[in-house]
């Protein structure tokens, strides 16, 4: 194993605390997050039983991606009517532009807060 595989190679856990394994060598029945959330399931609650560990060159601080147990993990909670319905309220709200009250078919730039139209006006009044 290569040098940099052999830093991020700690199945004990007594190096890092917790079993460590390279990046892409992760053993079966353990999974990060997404890929969790993936198969429909999610942590629950359950600790982090292992990481996935790569060595960056650049920065010389390792990167890190927790991995869950398969076995231990639950199946993700199903939306409420009442969530559909926040979600929806939230997604209106990205879409409409506070200044002229138009409600686009995409969410408006976070950067400016408002349409291209409203932007234009505003750069001429200032111009």
């Amino acid at each position: 194993m290569p040098t940099a595989y052999s830093r991020c190679y700690d199945p004990t856990g007594a190096r890092y605390g917790i079993p460590t394994y390279p990046w892409k060598f992760a053993p079966d029945g353990y999974a990060t997050r997404r890929q969790l959330r993936a198969q429909g399931l999610r942590p629950g609650g359950q600790p982090v039983a292992a990481q996935l560990m790569r060595i960056n060159r650049r920065a010389g601080s390792p990167r890190v991606a927790y991995l869950y147990r398969v076995d231990l993990a639950k199946p993700v909670r199903p939306m409420t009517s009442r969530k559909w319905g926040a979600l929806a309220l939230a997604m209106h709200k990205r879409c409409t532009c506070p200044a002229c009250g138009v409600t686009y078919s995409y969410c408006l730039s976070t950067r400016h807060g408002v349409c291209g139209l409203c932007l234009a006006a505003s750069e001429q009044r200032t111009a």
